[in-house]
């Protein structure tokens, strides 16, 4: 049944009529073919004997679209490819000291440590093949000490892949010995990065892969302009952006980049095609179990992927069977 009403602004809107149908009768609309049916309101009907209609209601394109959801991507083939970003600037305080975030005490674990494996130990189960890659940013690194934004965890830039999330666990342990923690803190090499491989993905036309880019930093960062930019631009690709805070630092702008409070814009004032950065302060769950932290970590990135796919019009490579 559709219903034809008189809309008021105040709520009391007035029935016109109403057309009793089938979706096989309103599929046949086409182009220059509109299907007719006369707009009847039972009541005028009954009193009087002279009335028709109350108007006509034309349909001119009636289509079914169906509205996929994050699993029928997944299990229809859609690849879910993690990768780390870890942040090594000054900032955090000498990996020696056990004030340092990135201090690894007696019991062998950090905040960055367990926001890696409270957020990887989620992800991974969606990730086919298990190997992640993991970087560092904002450290000088050896032979040169030149300061990189994008080196390898594993100090192997051809192969920068991690076995599962103790691999991750393992490299991040090793490198912190060889590097010099540094700055400035900048987010924007990494994110352009993962772009890139986003980017490639994109260019084939299919739901086949999908990046999720984890940075973890004490939030201080430095080129937020650059940052803001590279986030508009990967809006637009297949990927989404999870930035866990650690420490006590204030994360205004990490919540700035989250755009949860309107649509982030770079320094043009060009809009964000949607929403890719989740912020999480750490702080927040430091006694809550793990799987409260993975929960809000992840909380948004099914609807984003859904979101990319819907936009393009791509559906999943695999057609679920409809039970």
């Amino acid at each position: 049944q559709v219903q034809c009403a008189d809309h008021d602004s105040d709520g009391s809107h007035d029935l016109i009529g109403a057309v009793q149908t089938t979706l096989g009768q309103m599929q046949t609309a086409g182009p220059g073919s509109p299907v007719e049916f006369e707009c009847i309101h039972p009541e005028k009907k009954q009193k009087k004997k002279s009335y028709k209609n109350s108007g006509i209601i034309r349909i001119k394109s009636c289509k079914i679209e169906t509205e996929y959801s994050f699993l029928d991507y997944v299990m229809g083939g859609c690849q879910i490819n993690f990768m780390v970003g870890v942040d090594f600037t000054g900032s955090n305080g000498d990996p020696r000291s056990p004030d340092s975030l990135h201090y690894i005490s007696p019991d062998g674990i950090n905040e960055y440590l367990v926001a890696i494996w409270s957020v990887g130990s989620v992800v991974q189960d969606y990730d086919t093949d298990k190997l992640f890659p993991a970087f560092g940013f904002g450290a000088q690194i050896p032979p040169s000490w030149q300061v990189s934004h994008e080196f390898a965890l594993n100090f192997n830039p051809s192969n920068p892949y991690c076995q599962g999330i103790q691999g991750i666990v393992d490299a991040y342990r090793q490198v912190l010995p060889q590097i010099r923690l540094y700055g400035p803190t900048n987010f924007s090499p990494i994110i352009n990065h993962v772009a890139r491989f986003a980017a490639h993905s994109a260019q084939q036309g299919t739901a086949a892969h999908y990046y999720i880019l984890l940075i973890i930093t004490d939030g201080e960062i430095t080129d937020l302009d650059q940052t803001r930019q590279a986030i508009v631009n990967a809006s637009k690709l297949p990927m989404s952006i999870i930035i866990v805070g650690v420490g006590e630092a204030d994360f205004k702008a990490m919540e700035f980049l989250d755009g949860d409070n309107g649509v982030l814009r770079s320094v043009t004032g060009e809009p964000a095609a949607r929403d890719i950065v989740q912020f999480v302060p750490f702080r927040r769950f430091k006694n809550a179990p793990r799987e409260a932290l993975s929960q809000v970590v992840l909380a948004e990135v099914p609807k984003q992927l859904v979101s990319y796919y819907k936009w393009q019009g791509w559906s999943p490579l695999k057609q679920p069977e409809i039970k």
